[in-house]
């Protein structure tokens, strides 16, 4: 963890310019009618994000931090994501994607010269270099958003990437046995984290079992096969009325082909492969799935606590292998490949007690709802986190194979509604231990 201030310097430059590098990628890889489109009505067009992407770091770092004339006053409203939903967004006088292109380098431009003479320090939004950490989360996040797009988008492939190793090897047991006791929730140190992951606070656990491995499809084609998506006894009310409605069968992306399931995977059209996390599923999909296997979803302090907890010195790491940042020896992550690795990968990535894939490959499904952590305090708007607080909400928590290492971390929360299927989501499961654990 970095907390000189020069350093934190060049480590928000250099995440901002990998963002950036990210961002430039996923909208040139596509002509200009694909920027253009709105290609579900969940989904703002690729052009949105990107103006978007520029507007917030000119309000924030021009404006905010800079002290800086706005350069474009006028489209504030109109990349305003609370005042406009996605559905009503390609109704909207948008930046065509040249004009656009120039809006998000202009602005980079005048940024980095902020980040270069302001001193971090003397004021909350700067001190540790926080802003800059903060869009700079923002610019990876909406990276992720417009990956969800590309993977929604109908036509041929745009985009290319490796297949991840499969280092699936030495895992011990499909579940593990996490003590009860103490364990510290949340960080109040982390420079960069968000206001919803803070304060640190003390959390008491009874003892639980935790998959090793989130669910693999090879497992949740046993829950199909057995009618589970024919059975209601599995699902929540909501969640069945999701199905009925929906004649749904599978996750999303699924379809039957003969005797067995291919899927739709950034325009390629392949089989199912059974030793890859469940992927583009629901958390009303994953909770009917652990009733299913006798079992339940981890609640957001278990899954925590699983990741982070070290049992021979009570301490709370940063990522479940260590306090150092993550490399491609520990995770999934970057959109350096474009699906999930195999279940049991990256054991140099495993947690003190024996948990593999935490961080990375898929967001995983909690139990519970996004509320705040006791001495919450909304930080530096209120729309980041405080309007979604509520029982609407579940927390996803570990990131996915798309997700950047600067927008993930051991305490890093994500939240959605639980009917969505078009993000990265996958699950593992949990149950109470048992008297043969005490």
């Amino acid at each position: 963890m970095i907390h000189d201030p020069e350093k934190l310097r060049d480590r928000a430059a250099s995440a901002l310019l990998a963002a950036r590098t990210r961002t430039q990628a996923l909208t040139t890889c596509v002509d200009e009618p694909d920027l253009t489109a709105q290609h579900s009505p969940l989904m703002s067009p690729l052009v949105w994000d990107l103006a978007h992407i520029g507007n917030q770091e000119e309000q924030w770092l021009m404006r905010a931090v800079g002290g800086l004339e706005a350069l474009r006053p006028e489209i504030d409203s109109v990349y305003d994501a609370f005042e406009h939903p996605r559905a009503e967004r390609p109704s909207l006088p948008l930046l065509a994607p040249t004009e656009a292109h120039s809006y998000v380098d202009e602005v980079r431009g005048r940024v980095l010269d902020v980040l270069e003479k302001t001193p971090l320090r003397g004021d909350r939004l700067v001190e540790q270099a926080f802003a800059f950490g903060m869009v700079a989360q923002h610019e990876q996040q909406h990276d992720e958003t417009m990956l969800i797009t590309h993977q929604l988008r109908r036509g041929p492939a745009a985009l290319t990437a490796p297949p991840p190793p499969d280092t699936a090897e030495g895992v011990v047991g499909p579940e593990v046995l996490v003590p009860s006791g103490h364990f510290t929730m949340g960080t109040s140190r982390e420079p960069w984290a968000l206001d919803n992951e803070r304060p640190a606070h003390h959390r008491l656990l009874p003892a639980f079992r935790i998959d090793t491995t989130p669910v693999s499809n090879a497992a949740y084609l046993w829950f199909i096969e057995d009618g589970g998506y024919r059975e209601s006894r599995w699902w929540a009310p909501e969640g069945w009325r999701m199905v009925c409605e929906n004649k749904l069968e599978a996750p999303l992306f699924w379809r039957r082909e003969g005797s067995g399931w291919v899927r739709r995977s950034f325009g390629v059209t392949e089989p199912i492969a059974p030793e890859e996390p469940v992927l583009h599923v629901s958390w009303y999909e994953a909770d009917a799935y652990a009733r299913w296997a006798g079992r339940r979803l981890p609640s957001e302090a278990e899954w925590e606590k699983a990741a982070r907890w070290d049992p021979h010195t009570g301490y709370s790491r940063r990522y479940p292998w260590g306090d150092e940042d993550p490399g491609p020896e520990h995770a999934n992550l970057g959109q350096r490949h474009l699906r999930p690795a195999p279940v049991g990968s990256y054991p140099e990535g495993e947690s003190p007690l024996g948990v593999r894939q935490l961080i990375g490959d898929v967001w995983e499904w909690t139990s519970g709802d996004f509320l705040p952590y006791p001495g919450f305090q909304a930080f530096p708007y209120r729309e980041y986190s405080e309007v979604f607080f509520g029982d609407a909400y579940k927390v996803l928590r570990g990131g996915s194979f798309a997700v950047d290492p600067v927008a993930c971390r051991g305490t890093f929360r994500n939240w959605d509604l639980p009917v969505r299927r078009q993000i990265f989501a996958g699950f593992r499961t949990a149950r109470d231990a048992g008297p043969e654990d005490a």
